[in-house]
């Protein structure tokens, strides 16, 4: 994004901060592009026959950030964090819509991106991951919002600690542990479903 439209964008989130309705309307155009982008991460990570399509996906954010009441935004990578997060409820909440309109016990799987896992070959479900996010951030919060914002986000690690009001050192720590935590979860979870049976 050019150094104007930042201005712009850190303007227009102040000015939304400050009861202004109409500066997300304004918004909305110049960040478009980079939220689709965003978008396209998160639903890389679905199945390819996924009904929810980028674009989709991004009016649904907006949908939930017009009902945004006396947020203060820190600024753009700040924005951008909360959008990712709210992408991730979307389609964690289209999934279990899904799920529980199937209930015949097939579930999708979703594909998570080798940062993430150290064996590429370990797929994962959306709700186990939101379920181990869910549980990563009830045991660590700030290390959940790193994986949020970085994996999901696509945040940078100077982005994701300028958010996070951390240094990058401790970013890149987090993430680290984060993803080695997640591994251990997601793979104990798989373990527990196959002893348990279908």
């Amino acid at each position: 994004m050019a150094g104007s439209s930042t201005h712009d964008v850190t303007q227009l989130l102040r000015a939304w901060s400050e009861g202004e309705q109409s500066a997300l309307e304004k918004l909305m155009p110049i960040v478009y592009n980079e939220l689709r982008r965003s978008a396209r991460r998160h639903m890389a990570y679905q199945r390819p026959d996924h009904t929810l399509q980028a674009t989709a996906l991004v009016n649904e954010v907006y949908l939930r950030l017009v009902n945004f009441r006396e947020v203060t935004w820190q600024n753009r990578a700040n924005f951008f964090a909360v959008c990712s997060k709210l992408m991730r409820q979307v389609l964690t909440d289209f999934a279990r819509s899904r799920r529980s309109l199937k209930r015949r016990g097939e579930v999708a799987h979703v594909s998570l991106d080798q940062a993430l896992v150290v064996s590429p070959e370990v797929p994962a479900d959306l709700l186990a991951l939101d379920g181990a996010l869910t549980r990563l951030g009830a045991v660590d919060s700030r290390k959940s919002q790193v994986v949020e914002m970085r994996f999901f986000g696509g945040l940078s690690v100077e982005e994701t600690a300028e958010v996070l009001k951390v240094s990058q050192e401790t970013v890149l720590r987090d993430w680290k542990l984060a993803k080695m935590w997640l591994l251990r979860e997601l793979t104990g979870e798989k373990s527990r479903e196959k002893e348990n049976g279908p």
